[in-house]
């Protein structure tokens, strides 16, 4: 197993905090701007976060050339890994999830569905899901649903192309204890809202932080 590099934010007098692992989207790193303002928006909401990059990011790190993501199997491996490490690193109390942007929390999800049930994990938490590639709906990328064994929160813009809020009404996402999605209101895949919005991007990302410390401390 290769070492596992951690990005970490810890909630200030909170040394008992859940514990949130992150993973990355297709084409931004661990420390982008979106994932280092949502990491600090969790730590406010007492929520800890630990992210962690795939290997073929890793490697983009390292050498600069862009590459696209591994194949599903390697990155549920890697992401295998990286919770096997974080769990590793000993943490009296509090609960663990995990989650991530886009691609990283559909990752997260198919873990979920995949794991057993003894697992120590909690619950996911996505922050745009990508229900299906942009102009393509007929390619939905929820049939593991059905086999979550832990409940799953979806936290969504309601004009993200990756999935518009009328587009995932009209679908059976799973039963109401296993999957459950929050819309925030015009934003798009990475919360950005229109112009015509009184929000900020950076009050939609503490708003999406929000939604899944509420989440997250429901089972505390």
């Amino acid at each position: 197993m290769n070492p596992v590099t951690f990005f970490k934010s810890e909630p200030v007098n909170a040394p008992h905090a859940p514990r949130l692992m992150l993973a990355h989207g297709a084409g931004a790193p661990a420390d982008s701007a979106f994932m280092e303002k949502l990491a600090s928006a969790l730590s406010e909401e007492g929520v800890a976060t630990v992210r962690f990059e795939f290997a073929y990011m890793k490697k983009r790190r390292q050498d600069g050339r862009k590459r696209p993501p591994d194949r599903q199997p390697v990155l549920l491996d890697h992401f295998r890994e990286a919770i096997s490490a974080c769990l590793a690193e000993t943490v009296e109390g509090g609960r663990f999830f995990i989650g991530g942007k886009s691609m990283g929390g559909r990752m997260a999800s198919h873990v979920v569905a995949q794991m057993g049930t003894q697992s120590a994990i909690c619950g996911a938490v996505c922050f745009g899901y990508p229900f299906h590639p942009p102009g393509k709906p007929e390619r939905w990328r929820t049939s593991h649903f059905q086999d979550l064994q832990r409940p799953v929160k979806i936290i969504q813009g309601t004009r993200d192309p990756f999935g518009k809020k009328q587009e995932v009404e009209a679908q059976r996402l799973g039963s109401a204890d296993n999957v459950c999605v929050s819309w925030l209101d015009g934003g798009d895949h990475d919360y950005r809202p229109l112009a015509r919005q009184p929000e900020t991007h950076d009050e939609m990302i503490s708003q999406a932080a929000s939604v899944a410390a509420a989440f997250i401390h429901q089972w505390e």
